[in-house]
């Protein structure tokens, strides 16, 4: 049985949403235009790639214990308060 999570769809969605750029010294940045303050360089895309989601994860996190107002990616609002069901139920 497949559990789909909703913070990992979030994070999915905002990550096909990152643009990634070249610079001038070969070097790579990403960012999420929907998340204000998401950017990460890195020396190769790929390690760019990893460190974007893993700012990303950071950012969501710190967001929701500080209470910051998250913005919605395709129709995922994590600022909704979480329905809570039994852990029986899964």
């Amino acid at each position: 049985m497949s559990v789909n999570y909703i913070l990992s769809q979030y994070i999915e969605a905002a990550l096909y949403q990152a643009i990634y750029d070249k610079l001038e010294d070969g070097t790579f940045v990403g960012k999420i235009p929907a998340c204000k303050g998401v950017i990460a360089f890195e020396n190769t895309l790929r390690q760019c790639e990893n460190e974007l989601r893993s700012t990303l994860e950071d950012w969501i996190l710190l967001g929701l214990k500080l209470g910051h107002s998250l913005p919605i990616i395709d129709d995922i609002n994590l600022n909704e308060e979480p329905i809570r069901e039994p852990v029986d139920t899964l």
